[in-house]
């Protein structure tokens, strides 16, 4: 069934569909901690998110030996996975997903989460039945390079220009922008509100309520 505008509905995962902005921007924190290394503050810490785990790294820690990245890494996921259980989707999100889905949308997901990890987030928050398709930054590259929704779009048959992509980050408008599909920013992420609106996406909603409002009835 053709929609209106789009046909292909991509999401970020982190600070989109999950709660996990502060726990990544702690985890970041706490293994820079680790390695003797500065640590960011909390603007500089949540502007990585989005991206793949390597490329975060290398720009909340440009001080680190590059030989040195895999124990940051390390480092990283020690603390992340300490307190992953208690990471929770957004209010919403599981209704606006359904109903994205039994209105006849395709849904699928472009995260800077690595497949282990998103498998893991899906298993565990029993979503992985809703999405059509997934892309994570260990297959292939990091945002905001397009290859994540080209990809997909090719391998569910889609078209770029009915795709829309929705994020919490400039990463993931860019992507888009790069890709040649439409954007849609949220504010309640990582990114600020002011910093989405300048990439001029569709929408910036404030909350999951706004955005799957404006997807009911403009998508």
């Amino acid at each position: 069934m053709a929609r209106e505008l789009f046909d292909l509905i991509v999401f970020d995962w982190d600070g989109t569909l999950m709660d996990s902005t502060a726990h990544i921007t702690r985890s970041i924190q706490a293994a820079c901690r680790d390695l003797g290394l500065p640590v960011p503050g909390d603007e500089a810490a949540s502007y990585v998110i989005g991206l793949g785990l390597r490329e975060a790294l290398q720009i909340a820690a440009p001080t680190l030996d590059p030989a040195d990245y895999p124990r940051l890494v390390e480092r990283y996921r020690i603390h992340y996975l300490l307190k992953d259980q208690q990471t929770e989707l957004f209010a919403g999100v599981r209704e606006m997903l359904t109903e994205l889905r039994d209105t006849g949308y395709l849904l699928a997901v472009a995260t800077g989460k690595s497949r282990v990890g998103l498998n893991r987030a899906l298993a565990d928050s029993r979503l992985t039945s809703l999405f059509d398709g997934t892309r994570c930054a260990d297959e292939t590259f990091s945002k905001p390079h397009p290859a994540m929704l080209q990809e997909l779009t090719r391998e569910l048959g889609q078209d770029l220009g009915r795709t829309v992509m929705i994020g919490d980050t400039t990463h993931d408008l860019q992507m888009a922008i790069n890709a040649g599909a439409a954007a849609i920013g949220v504010a309640y992420g990582a990114h600020a509100s002011g910093a989405l609106e300048k990439l001029e996406p569709r929408f910036v909603a404030q909350d999951v309520a706004a955005l799957a409002g404006w997807l009911r009835e403009n998508a």
